[in-house]
């Protein structure tokens, strides 16, 4: 008895063909488009492999036939799938036992590409490596650099949105900091801020309230930050943990009037460190850790005095910085020991921009503001699925916040 099968093998040519016209992301889904095409190849090969494994040997190879079960041709089925309704041939056998199992699982063949696509350029893949891995994975089918943007760029729709959300009223802390990044620019490479807002809510989670592409790092624009925190809801923020750019206190200030200010302790230290001669730098740390280090702010002024007397003559710009900066510099001292240790470096947020080098390390250079944010977004929301839990401590930190900041900082909300 001969066996007939029409199921014909993966036809890569056809589907190869088909991906060199495609040029957006509606192109993949036509009727006759690629995905129908590598839908249709592909199910009706794994489906011919299957009734191979149901009946125990491989067509035409009759002396391993151990079964008097045989092939019986196909018959045609619709299916229903994201690249819209694709017609197969289901091979079936001779007693009509052979049951296919893999037309479920491929119904989302054109969805998963798409999240495939995604979750590789949330790794920091480019869109070529992107396209080389998928013609690896896919049996050489190419998929072109242009349309992986093309489908990565659906995630600008989502940063939209994200950007735009409604957020807490009171933050106890927020850390506000800016990470580098060299973006073309008609036809020129220019140097961008990422400005990064990172809020350790009410109930002592991290969150990022918001990420902004702007120009080098300026005052000015801090203040247009600033300005759309309070758009969306922020009336109120008890600590704000900043570097020692120039001006941001004041741009602080304008808008959040009662909010205490902490410059960054770990900036002051390495901004002074480049004053100050080599030689002397191991003995000069040593001094200025018995100003920052003390136990409290009358020992701390009592110390910067004496870093002062003996340093003040040789390294005077230092030394006015630190003066100058007091007020700021110091907050830390009037908390207790967890709340100093949150505050007095912006660490959390540098932790923060380290995940997002991660991912960004591949690009030396972007091709623009929207492909920076785009992966910036994606490690951000990557990031914020492990911030499940409390910082540790918090309840105690949060006790302590209510007695600094009464009628700000209310623990009964907190139940």
């Amino acid at each position: 008895m001969s066996e007939e099968n029409n199921t014909p093998p993966f036809d890569l040519d056809a589907v190869q063909n088909a991906f060199k016209g495609v040029k957006h992301w509606s192109d993949l889904t036509k009727d006759g488009g690629p995905f129908q095409l590598m839908f249709k190849s592909t199910i009706e090969t794994l489906m011919k492999a299957e009734l191979e494994d149901h009946l125990g040997y491989k067509e035409g190879d009759v002396r391993s036939k151990r079964t008097d079960n045989c092939r019986n041709g196909s018959y045609p089925k619709t299916i229903k799938s994201k690249a819209g309704d694709i017609q197969i041939q289901v091979p079936r056998d001779r007693k009509g036992e052979y049951e296919p199992q893999i037309v479920p699982k491929f119904e989302s063949t054109s969805s998963g590409l798409e999240a495939e696509i995604i979750s590789l350029y949330a790794k920091g893949l480019t869109t070529r490596d992107i396209s080389e891995h998928l013609k690896n994975i896919y049996m050489g089918v190419e998929i072109s650099p242009t349309l992986i943007s093309n489908v990565t760029n659906k995630i600008l729709e989502e940063v939209t949105q994200w950007r735009a959300r409604p957020i807490d009223p009171l933050y106890p802390i927020i850390f506000f900091d800016a990470i580098h990044y060299k973006v073309k620019k008609d036809a020129h490479i220019v140097n961008k801020a990422a400005y990064v807002c990172l809020g350790i809510n009410r109930s002592g989670i991290k969150e990022v309230l918001g990420v902004y592409i702007g120009e080098s790092e300026s005052a000015t624009f801090w203040l247009s930050v600033l300005t759309d925190l309070k758009n969306r809801g922020v009336n109120d923020i008890l600590i704000a943990c900043i570097d020692g750019l120039k001006g941001f206190p004041q741009a602080i200030k304008n808008l959040y009037p009662n909010t205490e200010i902490q410059l960054c302790i770990v900036h002051q230290i390495r901004n002074s460190l480049k004053y100050v001669g080599s030689k002397y730098q191991k003995e000069f740390l040593k001094d200025l850790k018995e100003v920052y280090q003390a136990t409290n702010i009358e020992l701390a002024e009592q110390k910067l005095q004496d870093l002062d007397k003996k340093w003040g003559e040789k390294y005077p710009v230092v030394i006015n910085s630190w003066k100058n900066n007091w007020e700021n510099l110091s907050a830390y001292f009037k908390y207790s020991s967890p709340i100093r240790k949150i505050i007095y470096t912006t660490n959390i947020v540098e932790g923060f921009h380290r995940q997002l080098r991660k991912v960004t390390k591949n690009r030396s250079i972007f091709p623009s503001d929207q492909s920076l944010m785009k992966i910036i977004y994606l490690a951000t929301i990557d990031a914020s699925k492990k911030w499940t839990s409390p910082k540790q401590g918090w309840a105690e930190i949060a006790g302590q916040l209510s007695l600094h900041f009464p009628g700000r900082f209310d623990l009964e909300l907190l139940q």
